[in-house]
């Protein structure tokens, strides 16, 4: 069909931007993480011990890391191998005094996320009064379109944090989303991973990341040290106004 004067013009729908919180939108690893670490380890000490098994730092590291290996979260495992509530792990763990002074972030955060277009969901497998409390020293909460935190990812009255698939799944066809028009932006290339299989692009912030190693993978569209060179590289993403 010939083009003529006046003929609208059409345009790609503006993405759905899906956005980790800890070690994307700021340093966890600085303190916080170290902090959840350390309160994980007496917690998991005490189930053990509850238990009859000798709560040694070594018994006790391994269950926090091949759990977290394994699921996705530690919590999972505390939960399917010794039947601990999922409500009562998560405050203990995340009970954080001086969260504030933990706190090491960009500026501009919210410059960036006010102009990149389309809509904003923070998709973080931490708690909600922490990832709450986190966005609120952040000054970002305003930013966010919607805030699903790791209580809000049950399917099928089971919880699926991420990287589970089927919990993606769900978020997606309750916001009515294409998978092709979301963007995972993310530290964790597991639940990039999983993302990329559904069709989803997918953003890697390496930044605060300790890893020696940080070669992108094939499932990885975009890799960026940090949040704030999102605008420079939505051309790629195929996110263009």
């Amino acid at each position: 069909m010939p083009y003529s004067r006046g003929a609208a013009v059409s345009k790609s729908p503006p993405p759905l931007w899906l956005f980790d919180l800890d070690n994307t939108l700021h340093d966890a690893s600085h303190a916080i993480f170290p902090a959840i670490s350390a309160n994980m380890n007496v917690y998991i000490a005490r189930v053990l011990g509850a238990n009859g098994i000798p709560a040694t730092q070594a018994a006790v590291d391994a269950a926090r890391l091949s759990y977290w290996k394994r699921y996705g979260a530690t919590l999972l495992g505390m939960m399917r191998h010794h039947a601990v509530q999922s409500a009562h792990f998560l405050h203990e763990t995340h009970d954080l005094t001086d969260l504030a002074g933990m706190m090491r972030a960009e500026r501009g955060l919210g410059r960036l996320l006010r102009g990149l277009p389309g809509r904003k969901i923070l998709l973080t497998n931490a708690p909600t009064r922490y990832s709450t409390d986190v966005l609120h020293h952040l000054r970002l909460a305003r930013r966010f379109a919607h805030h699903i935190a790791i209580e809000d990812m049950h399917v099928h009255r089971q919880l699926r944090p991420k990287p589970s698939t089927l919990m993606l799944r769900r978020l997606l066809r309750k916001h009515r989303a294409d998978p092709r028009r979301c963007i995972l932006v993310e530290d964790t290339l597991a639940n990039l991973r999983g993302a990329k299989r559904l069709g989803l692009r997918t953003v890697w912030v390496t930044q605060y990341l300790r890893e020696a190693c940080l070669k992108r993978p094939g499932y990885v569209d975009v890799k960026v040290k940090s949040v704030r060179q999102l605008g420079k590289r939505l051309r790629a993403l195929g996110a263009a106004r």
